[in-house]
């Protein structure tokens, strides 16, 4: 599976791709505008990312605007809906407005920080993106 981590802050980004890693290829990019550019290199090369972990504010572009455009991307690039990528909007603000219209937009989940594993890991799950055989083993 092709991941991409959209984080500006060192922090979240280094324990998202720990965690990530396990499941597949991670790029890291860390605002809105590399998000972007990260997304549209991987619809052209024909290998797009099946999960976004995309934080909502970022530098340049923040993380609902990326959102938008990467759902445009897929409509332009006529992604079929099974084949869009699965977004989860990580956030540091508990505000339902922001959180809504990420949801409009067309996120699958969010994660509020500090990202809490099992949670992460049950939304996955739930996305069918990973498989685990017992909680906490990471496998």
């Amino acid at each position: 599976m092709r991941i991409l981590i959209a984080e500006d802050d060192f922090v979240s980004r280094s324990f998202l791709n720990r965690l990530l890693s396990k499941y597949g290829e991670c790029d890291i990019v860390v605002d809105g505008v590399e998000t972007l550019d990260a997304f549209l290199m991987a619809l052209k090369e024909n290998d797009p990312y099946k999960l976004i972990c995309l934080d909502i504010m970022m530098p340049k572009a923040d993380g609902v605007k990326a959102l938008k455009a990467i759902r445009e991307l897929e409509e332009q690039y006529e992604v079929k809906e099974e084949d869009r990528a699965k977004i989860i909007m990580i956030t540091a603000l508990a505000e339902a407005q922001i959180v809504q219209t990420a949801f409009e937009f067309g996120c699958e989940a969010y994660a509020t920080k500090p990202i809490d594993t099992e949670k992460l890991l049950e939304v996955l799950e739930k996305l069918r993106l990973v498989k685990r055989t017992e909680p906490g083993n990471g496998a």
